[in-house]
């Protein structure tokens, strides 16, 4: 699994951990019921505290996309995460708002905006980079 995260930017790691842990669920470069390394392996592989990796397993699994067995490990949900619902929606309403808002203030066309989204939905519904 290949993990690239940028330690010179604001966004805490263990976000940007559980973004390309998510986003390699959606383009299919993890498969349901395919096993994540151990908090350990994973933060000696790409340089972060145990601490911060134990962080972004616990989001994820809160969210669904994981489950924690003591014997199995960490596994990417079989069964996958679970399907929008309207508090989900809700939430991805609210992240949209402000979003929405700058690229208006920046003089973004809507065309653009929406151009921009599909293009980004697009990478992931096909499986690319």
């Amino acid at each position: 699994m290949f993990i690239q995260l940028d330690f010179e930017i604001e966004k805490p790691i263990y976000l940007q951990l559980v973004e390309q842990i998510i986003a390699g669920i959606a383009k299919k470069h993890l498969t349901p019921g395919e096993r994540l390394p151990s908090v350990r392996n994973m933060a000696a592989d790409i340089g972060i505290n145990m601490h911060t990796v134990n962080k972004a397993y616990q989001e994820l699994r809160q969210r669904g996309f994981i489950l924690i067995h003591r014997q199995r490990g960490v596994v990417v949900n079989p069964d996958g995460p679970p399907l929008a619902d309207e508090t989900y929606m809700t939430e991805l309403e609210e992240t949209l708002h402000p979003l929405i808002a700058e690229a208006v203030c920046r003089q973004i066309s809507r065309r653009d905006f929406l151009q921009m989204c599909d293009e980004i939905y697009s990478t992931y519904r096909e499986g690319g980079d």
